[in-house]
């Protein structure tokens, strides 16, 4: 079972000023969840009881994980993952972690004319008193809409501009992926998204880098699922639906082979059952 913040014994191993921080984030989790299964809830019409196999809990020498999955006609699958890191994970070369935070949510609507959202977090802190704070905010289209991904593009836009901030060097790693992606196999992300797995937005600043990356991923989050309240009644193709097809293939395949978490430190039956698509069609 994950920790809460009231039960977390690897707390007491941080900084004041990084307790803080891991505490506040755990509350943003605590309420990301509530918001957005009730979102996904009220486009399909109302709570569904959760299936068989719907919620997983899992543990491996380095990290704890939970998965919680609902469905429906709308949103046809919306999964979550928390994962608890109790020690650096085999081949990462980030430091000797003491604390650690990842969050993902993977929605795939029913409507091939709004495509996959992929929306993480990760908080980390090492020995030595350093941290890191990241995510990865994307949608993976089958059928583009331009004005959507504008939309999207103008919330990430409107959202650094605040923070006298430049968002290119995060949309050029949401396009080309980290050094340890295979690009034949990677997923294919639109360029209105960003990924935080790079340099820190306020370098020495773990707490300031957080709730950035928070409060836009709440931002995008939002405004992604608003798509899908507006797509969702609109007419699409035999076309529109192939391109959905392909779409998940390629996820499937980036989680399988490209995806350095997935392909080799996450169990299959973990992120298979947060992110993978109700249906994958070969």
């Amino acid at each position: 079972m994950i920790a809460t913040a009231d039960t977390d014994t690897r707390l007491a191993r941080l900084t004041p000023g990084h307790q803080a921080v891991a505490r506040h984030m755990v509350g943003f989790l605590e309420r990301a969840d509530r918001k957005y299964f009730a979102r996904a809830e009220a486009l399909n019409g109302g709570p569904v009881p959760p299936g068989a196999g719907d919620t997983l809990t899992s543990e491996t020498d380095d990290s704890v994980y939970a998965v919680r999955v609902t469905r429906g006609p709308v949103v046809e699958k919306l999964g979550r993952m928390v994962a608890e890191g109790k020690k650096t994970q085999p081949g990462r070369r980030e430091g000797v972690l003491v604390w650690g935070r990842f969050y993902s949510i993977d929605v795939h609507p029913q409507t091939p004319l709004v495509g996959m959202l992929h929306a993480t977090l990760v908080l980390q802190f090492y020995e030595g008193g350093t941290g890191f704070a990241g995510g990865w905010l994307g949608v993976m289209n089958g059928s583009r809409v331009e004005e959507d991904m504008q939309a999207l593009t103008t919330v990430v836009d409107t959202h650094f501009a605040g923070h006298d901030k430049s968002p290119g060097v995060y949309r050029s790693l949401i396009v080309k992926g980290t050094d340890d992606t295979i690009t034949a196999f990677r997923r294919r992300p639109d360029p209105s998204g960003v990924s935080f797995y790079g340099p820190p937005v306020f370098p020495g600043d773990v707490a300031r880098s957080c709730e950035f990356i928070e409060s836009l991923f709440e931002k995008f989050t939002d405004a992604y699922l608003d798509l899908i309240a507006r797509r969702s009644g609109a007419a699409f193709t035999a076309e529109d639906v192939a391109r959905q097809d392909a779409m998940r293939r390629r996820w499937l395949v980036d989680q399988l082979f490209s995806d350095p978490f997935a392909s080799k430190l996450v169990p299959f039956e973990v992120w298979s059952l947060a992110n993978v698509p109700p249906t994958v069609r070969f």
